[in-house]
């Protein structure tokens, strides 16, 4: 048995995976929720019929986060834990970037689609939108910008005539009220982001690219693209099982 997890700024998400590659069972916590207790009180659900895991190895970006699981883990399961930058990943991907500074679930995802002949553009729509570059076996890097969901909140916490609002495909661009016009601007607004800065990695590294999103919003944005797109929400735990199995 594996487990695997993707701790997140908005959501913590462990899996538990048979020999097979098959998910046995999945727990998804809110990040600013994560206790000790709670963990512990998923944990033992999870792991409730003396499972043998071989293999625990997680994705973080919420430090704090991680050392309760470790330390839970460590103390309530004997499970000894790893995190994915802490694994030598020479053999599977040249990185070309300074590997302290990067994110481990950008380095996850690139990872993930990472095949030694195709070159990938992966976006995710986490809490920030992030566009990361892979060329056969190498990961170059990529960009960071602001997240959809956190810049809407902004926006709604700050202006007191702006409701809450949920964001929505819309065909039009020109609203008609303050809702209307607030989900044009943030859908046409990040469209034309996210078309804008594929355009400029096609241009710079004259290269051809298989264009994958991840992350709860991918599934808003594929029709308005200009490209084929591939989505795979689970491309981060994809990226985690990827390496459990290539470093077993």
């Amino acid at each position: 048995m594996f487990l695997i997890g993707d701790i997140g700024n908005t959501d913590l998400k462990i899996c538990l995976f048979n020999k097979n590659k098959k998910l046995i069972k999945k727990i998804k916590l809110k990040s600013n929720k994560v206790t000790n207790i709670s963990l512990t009180k998923n944990l033992n659900l999870m792991l409730s019929k003396k499972r043998k895991i071989n293999k625990a190895i997680f994705c973080s970006v919420v430090p704090k986060i991680y050392k309760k699981i470790k330390y839970t883990l460590k103390n309530k399961f004997k499970i000894r834990s790893i995190e994915l930058k802490e694994l030598n990943l020479s053999k599977i991907v040249d990185i070309r970037v300074n590997k302290k500074q990067i994110g481990s679930d950008r380095l996850s995802n690139a990872l993930a689609v990472i095949d030694n002949k195709n070159n990938y553009i992966v976006v995710d729509f986490g809490t920030a939108t992030t566009f990361d570059v892979v060329m056969k076996n190498k990961y170059l890097g990529g960009i960071i910008s602001p997240g959809v969901n956190l810049s809407l909140k902004t926006l709604t916490s700050k202006a007191s005539m702006i409701p809450d609002i949920k964001l929505k495909s819309v065909k039009k661009i020109l609203g008609k009220n303050t809702l209307e016009a607030v989900r044009s601007g943030f859908y046409w607004g990040y469209s034309g982001l996210i078309i804008g800065v594929i355009n400029k990695i096609i241009n710079q590294t004259n290269k051809k690219y298989k264009i994958i999103l991840t992350g709860g919003l991918s599934h808003l944005f594929k029709k308005t693209l200009p490209y084929k797109i591939y989505i795979n929400r689970n491309l981060t735990i994809n990226g985690l099982l990827k390496v459990v199995h290539l470093t077993n």
